[in-house]
């Protein structure tokens, strides 16, 4: 196997599984901790990069060097050439993961992509969100990798509820087979009792108080979804609506409609129709800013410059005043 791994693709879910993958080729799980290191490319300097790399890996064959986001530093050919030598050297006592979100429709002209197909020093492996009309299937196949079983009318029903959030499905999965304890299929009956889909319709309309700058709504809707969501699944799900909301307003100013909406980002088409009527409050500008600064937020909480909770509350104070 090479030791670079370039992970790519807009299911945020599957490649974080990936990843977990990697950091469980550790034989011994006592001294994974001291052979991994995570580094975010904007923040990072090159001496970091370069000691977590050729840094000797402790009682085991390998360290494991997990990168986010390249584009983000690497963003021109002269800095990318450089990058793309210097990690066709990496030593045989290292392996390199670097990851980051692309959408199918950029995952062609992605730079390491192009670099790939001409270097053997590099593997890819892409993650794709599902098409909605493929995602009862995805649900019934996470079931089993959960060990355990669900009816098709309850796949479909969950399906029609979390669009194709992998992340909230999985979730939801999970919750489900507790319910049933793992002991019989899940039903469409438990899929009506257990599952919150409460949280996705919060997130809507949070980001529809954000739009109309009413604070104390968003706030109030922002703690309540921290009282029954974990709050990194909770980011995952703003940070995804708002990218859904900069591609439906393009599509928007290029005269198009919710359907239009619903087939380029195969969604399900009540997701669709809110994330158009949202879209709409918008300019791209406003939302261009917006997820700039939520990228910002991810950077500090991942440095632990911020708790997650105080930098969501301070981000709709931000938006609104």
């Amino acid at each position: 196997m090479s030791n670079v791994i370039f992970l790519y693709g807009n299911d945020e879910f599957a490649i974080a599984r990936k990843l977990k993958d990697f950091e469980s080729d550790f034989a011994d799980p006592t001294t994974a901790g001291m052979n991994t290191a995570r580094l975010e490319a904007r923040s990072m300097s090159e001496d970091e990069l370069n000691n977590a790399i050729n840094a000797m890996p402790f009682l085991a064959p390998k360290r494991l060097v997990i990168l986010s986001n390249p584009s983000a530093k690497y963003n021109n050919p002269g800095t990318r050439k450089k990058f793309e030598t210097y990690i066709s050297n990496v030593p045989d006592s290292a392996r390199l993961v670097i990851h980051e979100l692309v959408e199918s429709k950029e995952a062609e002209k992605h730079w390491l992509i192009k670099w790939s197909k001409n270097s053997t020093a590099i593997k890819t492996q892409g993650f794709m969100l599902p098409k909605q009309r493929d995602m009862s299937g995805w649900i019934v196949n996470e079931v089993k990798n959960q060990n355990g079983k669900i009816e098709p009318q309850a796949a479909a029903k969950l399906a029609e509820m979390v669009g194709v959030d992998t992340r909230q499905a999985g979730m939801e999965i999970a919750k489900l087979l507790a319910y049933v304890n793992w002991v019989r299929p899940v039903q469409g009956s438990d899929v009506e009792a257990v599952c919150i889909v409460t949280s996705q319709q919060s997130v809507f309309e949070f980001a529809d108080a954000l739009s109309q700058g009413n604070g104390k709504v968003a706030q109030r809707l922002l703690h309540r979804l921290l009282e029954n969501e974990d709050a990194f699944a909770l980011w995952g799900m703003v940070v995804r609506q708002f990218r859904l909301l900069i591609q439906a307003r393009e599509i928007l100013d290029g005269r198009g409609n919710k359907d239009d909406v619903a087939r380029a980002l195969g969604v399900h088409p009540f997701v669709a129709e809110k994330t158009t009527g949202q879209a709409a409050r918008f300019s791209i500008e406003s939302l261009e800013s917006i997820y700039r600064k939520l990228l910002g937020i991810d950077e500090m909480v991942k440095t632990s410059q911020i708790t997650l909770e105080l930098a969501m509350d301070t981000l709709v104070v931000e938006l609104t005043r």
